[in-house]
């Protein structure tokens, strides 16, 4: 803690009795005339005889959370703050998380406006890993920031622009197959999807890392607007549509994390990246669509794109011979009818896997839930005319039939994991504002850096 900073004694309730014991009588008058219990997310101002801040006390969870100070960089008048000791901060990994937690409450997207007031500061405790911080933190920040961003300026151009940027600063190489060229490289469902946009559908392809390290390959669903297609979405369904590209922020933020912390993996990252539009051109009801790895598939509903374009991303990310591939996907509201909004949907063929991720979103509090990749569904997926449909009749388990269609496509051999996410929060609480959101971002992290290390 500076000089300069103001500090904030962050306390669980059974511990504020034995600290106002130190603390001088007018203080203790203070706490007691606005009866501040130490409440989890309270916060009070006391003080200084001069009319300044003499400090902050915040109230802490037990066990401490993620966002107990996650509405103080908002909340308390600007200036400089800093942790004063306590028993929540003697250990380091209650410190980092508070840390991380007033990060991501100093969040705002103001790239369209210029009254956003600043933040209050706070100074890093001596005892947390400040650059793994800031990793973590600039990784979620860029998921919001490309989910937030309207689809007039994040169309696949520009999601592909912000892809070659983030390879050109970890010196990864990017290659993008757009329009036409996909067809001459195999790649025809994504081409089906985003033909009727006026910019043009592209795949996106980030290779970054040791090809001797293990290939560890992930896969974000793009689309950058979703109309539905020709069944065209209502107006409600469509107003968050920008938001259908979540997938492929997801991965970006992770990519950025994995090349940050030099984790030893050989990494590819895969993007198809579409708008699913309606024009002269559009792909239609019960039309019939090839893919890359020669699975054909009966378009049943224009409005389920996104698995079609991840079955020709999924088959690209199996041939880079993966040892673990895992996708990410804004896919269906059967998932959220199930799970709600702020908890994605897990769907993995290793249960080893598994189990990590869920320990680790425990762990991060960045949860996750599994659920069956249930092969008694399989049946619904079956077409008529084709090998399978985007579209199983009735829509029942649909989150379910979703990740069974992606299944076809994920590689055999390899540990695969599929995440049926929001990417949006729809109300703001204390450190996740209205708008874009990173979902399971942490926990894949956290499993990605104990399963391969850092290099």
């Amino acid at each position: 803690m500076t000089d300069a900073a103001i500090p904030i004694h962050a306390l669980a309730a059974n511990d504020l009795a034995g600290w106002l014991e130190g603390a001088p009588s007018e203080v203790q008058a203070w706490v007691a005339a606005h009866d501040f219990k130490a409440k989890p997310g309270a916060h009070l101002v006391v003080p200084e005889n001069g009319g300044g801040i003499a400090g902050v006390l915040a109230g802490l969870s037990e066990p401490t959370s993620l966002w107990d100070l996650a509405g103080l960089a908002k909340a308390l008048p600007s200036g400089t703050y800093a942790l004063a000791p306590t028993p929540a901060m003697s250990d380091a990994g209650k410190a980092e998380a508070l840390m991380l937690g007033w990060i991501l409450g100093s969040y705002a997207f103001d790239k369209y406006r210029d009254d956003t007031p600043q933040p209050a500061k706070l100074t890093p405790p001596a005892n947390v890993d400040l650059a793994r911080i800031e990793i973590l933190a600039e990784a979620i920040y860029t998921v919001r920031d490309l989910i937030n961003t309207p689809a007039n300026d994040m169309g696949p151009t520009a999601l592909a622009s912000a892809a070659k940027d983030l390879a050109g600063r970890f010196s990864a190489n990017c290659d993008v197959t757009i329009g036409d060229a996909l067809l001459d490289d195999s790649y025809p469902a994504i081409h089906a999807v985003g033909r009727a946009a006026k910019d043009a559908p592209r795949l996106i392809e980030i290779t970054w890392g040791d090809p001797k390290h293990p290939t560890v390959a992930l896969v974000g669903k793009g689309v950058c607007f979703d109309s539905g297609g020709l069944d065209i979405k209502p107006v409600a369904g469509m107003k968050w549509m920008k938001k259908d590209m979540g997938g492929a922020a997801h991965v970006l933020g992770i990519a950025l994390a994995v090349m940050a912390m030099k984790l030893k993996v050989h990494l590819k990252v895969l993007i198809p990246a579409v708008e699913n539009a309606i024009s002269g051109d559009a792909m239609r009801p019960m039309d019939v669509v090839r893919t890359r790895a020669g699975i054909s598939i009966e378009i049943g509903n224009t409005d389920a794109e996104g698995r079609v374009i991840l079955a020709d991303a999924l088959t690209r990310a199996g041939e880079s011979n993966p040892e673990l591939v895992i996708d990410f996907a804004t896919l269906t509201g059967a998932a959220r009818v199930a799970l709600g909004t702020e908890l994605p949907a897990l769907f993995c063929n290793d249960d080893s896997l598994a189990n990590a991720l869920l320990a680790a979103g425990t762990d991060t509090e960045d949860a996750l839930w599994r659920m069956p990749l249930w092969p008694g569904y399989r049946k619904m997926i079956e077409g008529k005319v084709a090998d399978i449909t985007n579209s199983a009749e009735g829509g029942y388990g649909g989150a379910i039939t979703a990740a069974l269609f992606l299944e076809r496509f994920a590689p055999k051999d390899a540990a695969w994991a599929h995440i049926d996410l929001m990417a949006w929060n729809v109300s703001s609480k204390p450190g996740r504002p209205e708008g874009g959101e990173a979902m399971g971002l942490r926990a894949f992290v956290a499993t990605l850096a104990e399963r391969y290390g850092r290099a």
